[in-house]
C-alpha cells in the first residue's frame, strides 16, 4: 500500500471531474489563427521550434522545444534558453516592436527539475466578430462593429510541456468563440436579454414567442451584468479547452497538464482568471491588491473531501476522505484521534475504525501537500491520464478546470506609469513575497523615465533574476543565502497607466 501511494509527481494540475457532454466549438480545434487587430505591437505567431528542417514528430516532442514566438529566439538562442547550467534570462528583443501596452516579459529555465522549460506564455490582441444580432436577423458585414480584447496568458506545465503549449496556442481562441454571442450585447447599455434567438433555420426559429425579454418570465428576476457575461465566457472557454485536451490527448499525445493564469482586458475592465498555483497582484501607488489565489490541496481541502464523501467509489477503497494530523497506525485502532471532515475548519476527536487506516485523500503541508499522494495543485487544464502512483485509480475527478475570475475596473482609478499588474508562475512566488515584488517594482521603475517603455521589461527581468538567485557551490542562492527558485520562472509586467490608450 505504501508503494502505491508514495508521492510520484511534485507539481501536477488539471481540471474537473467528468463534466456532462458539451457541444463542440464550431471553429475549434481546426479554427484559423485568432483574428488579431492591427496595432503597432507584434502579435504572437505559431510556436517556435528548435530546428527548421526537423522531421515530423509528435506534438509533445515539438512542444518540448517550443518557446513563445514573441521572444524571437534563433536556433542558437533556443539552445541557450534550454541550458540548465547557465539559466540565462530570456526577454523579447528591444527592436522597437513591443508587446501590447509595452508589456514586460522575462523567463528562465529550471535548474534541472525537468528536461525543458515547461512554462509557456502568450500575448495577443484578438478581434471578435459577432455571430448573430440580438434581434435574430443575419448580421450584415456593415452592421455594427466587433470587439477587440487584449490577452495575456501564463501556463505552468508539468509532466511534459504538451498541455501548456496547447493551451498557449488555443485558449484565447476559445475565449473569442465564447464572446461571439456577446458582441452586440456588450455594446448595448441595456440589460442583457434572458434568451438569445434561435439560429435561423433551426426548429422554432420562426416563432417570435421564444424571444424573451428580461422581465417577461417572472415578476422578480436576478440581475445579470455585462461583466458577469464576460466572466462566464472565460469560465466556459477554460472548460472547452480542457475538453479539447481530453479529445486529443491520444492522437496528439498531449500528456501532462498545466496551471493557467490568464488576463483579459475588455471594455475598460481587466479580468484575471486563475486555475492553479500561479498568481497575480496589482501594485498601485505602493499598495498591493491580490488578483488571484492559489488552488492547492490545502486551500481546496473541503471541496475535495466533499467529493470523496459523496462519491466514495472515486477513492477506490484505497483512500479515506477524512484528514488526520498524521498517518494512523494499526495499533491505534479503537483509540480516539484528532480528525476533520468536509464540513469542518477546526479539529475534533473520533474513534479510529478500520477504514481510517486508508491513506488520506489530502495529505502533507505547504508545498508538500498532495491529492491522493500525487499532485500538488487542484485546478488547471489537462492531466486526463493522471493516475495514482502504481495504480489505475484516476485523479482527474478531483481536479477542476474552472478558474476563479477577479475583475478590476481600470476606469475607476487614475493610474500612473508605475502602477502595474504582475503575473508570475509559482517559480516566482515560491521564494518571493508580495511585498518583495512591490519593493522591486518601486526600485526598478524609479530608475527609468516614465515614458521609457523598456522599464517594464527591465522590471520583469529583475523579478526573475531575484527569484532565480546566483549560482554557488550548493546551488542557486538568494542574497540571504537561502535557496533560490529551481523551478521554471515566467513573469509578465502589465502597465496599468503607462504608454498607449487602453480604450
Amino acid at each position: 500500500m505504501l508503494n502505491r501511494v508514495r508521492s510520484a509527481v511534485a507539481h501536477l494540475v488539471s481540471s474537473g471531474g467528468a463534466p456532462p457532454p458539451r457541444p463542440k466549438s464550431p471553429d475549434l480545434p481546426n479554427a484559423p489563427l485568432a483574428q488579431t487587430a492591427a496595432p503597432p505591437e507584434a502579435p504572437r505567431s505559431p510556436p517556435a521550434r528548435a530546428g527548421s528542417a526537423a522531421p515530423a514528430k509528435t506534438v509533445e516532442a515539438r512542444a518540448s522545444f517550443s518557446r513563445p514566438t514573441f521572444l524571437q529566439l534563433s536556433p542558437r538562442g533556443l539552445r541557450r534558453a534550454d541550458d540548465h547550467a547557465g539559466r540565462a534570462v530570456q526577454s523579447p528583443p528591444d527592436t522597437g516592436r513591443r508587446l501590447p501596452w509595452s508589456t514586460g516579459y522575462a523567463e528562465v529555465i529550471n535548474a534541472g527539475k525537468s528536461r525543458h522549460n515547461e512554462d509557456q506564455a502568450c500575448c495577443e490582441v484578438v478581434y471578435v466578430e459577432g455571430r448573430r444580432s440580438v434581434s435574430g436577423a443575419p448580421r450584415e458585414p456593415s452592421q455594427g462593429q466587433g470587439l477587440c480584447f487584449y490577452y495575456w496568458g501564463l501556463f505552468d506545465g508539468h509532466a511534459g510541456g504538451g498541455a501548456a503549449e496547447m493551451a498557449s496556442r488555443l485558449l484565447h481562441r476559445h475565449i473569442r468563440e465564447q464572446l461571439k454571442d456577446l458582441v452586440e450585447i456588450l455594446q448595448d447599455p441595456s440589460p442583457p436579454p434572458l434568451c438569445l434567438p434561435s439560429t435561423p433555420g433551426a426548429p422554432g426559429s420562426s416563432d417570435s414567442s421564444h424571444l424573451v425579454g428580461p422581465q417577461s418570465c417572472w415578476s422578480s428576476q436576478k440581475e445579470v451584468t455585462h461583466e458577469s457575461l464576460v466572466v462566464g465566457a472565460i469560465e466556459n472557454a477554460f472548460q472547452f479547452m480542457d475538453e479539447q485536451m481530453a479529445r486529443e490527448r491520444h492522437g496528439h499525445q498531449v500528456e501532462g497538464g498545466c496551471c493557467a493564469l490568464v488576463v483579459v482586458y475588455l471594455l475598460g475592465k481587466v479580468y484575471v482568471a486563475n486555475a492553479g498555483d500561479s498568481r497575480a497582484i496589482i501594485v498601485r501607488n505602493g499598495e498591493i491588491i491580490p488578483m488571484s489565489r492559489e488552488f492547492t490541496p490545502e486551500t481546496e481541502r473541503q471541496r475535495l473531501q466533499l467529493l470523496g464523501f459523496l462519491k466514495p467509489e472515486l477513492l477506490g477503497g484505497e483512500f479515506t476522505h477524512l484528514e488526520f494530523p498524521r498517518r494512523i497506525q494499526p495499533k491505534e485502532l479503537g483509540q480516539r484521534m484528532l480528525y476533520r471532515d468536509q464540513n469542518m475548519t477546526g479539529w475534533a476527536y473520533k474513534k479510529i475504525e478500520l477504514e481510517d487506516l486508508r491513506f488520506p485523500l489530502v495529505c502533507g503541508e505547504g508545498k508538500k501537500a498532495r491529492v491522493m499522494a500525487t499532485i500538488g495543485v487542484t485546478r488547471g487544464l489537462g492531466d486526463h491520464n493522471l493516475k495514482v502512483c502504481s495504480s489505475t485509480l484516476p485523479i482527474k475527478p478531483f481536479l477542476s478546470c474552472f478558474p476563479e475570475v477577479q475583475v478590476y475596473d481600470l476606469t475607476q482609478y487614475e493610474h500612473c506609469p508605475d502602477d502595474v499588474l504582475v503575473l508570475g508562475t509559482d517559480g516566482l512566488w515560491d521564494v518571493t513575497s508580495d511585498w518583495e515584488v512591490a519593493a522591486t517594482v518601486d526600485r526598478v521603475l524609479s530608475a527609468y523615465e516614465p515614458n521609457d517603455a523598456s522599464r517594464y521589461t527591465a522590471l520583469a527581468q529583475a523579478l526573475v533574476l531575484g527569484a532565480r538567485g546566483i549560482p554557488r557551490d550548493r546551488g542557486w542562492r538568494l542574497p540571504n543565502n537561502k535557496l533560490g527558485s529551481g523551478d521554471d520562472i515566467s513573469v509578465f509586467v502589465i502597465p496599468l497607466g503607462g504608454p498607449g490608450s487602453y480604450s
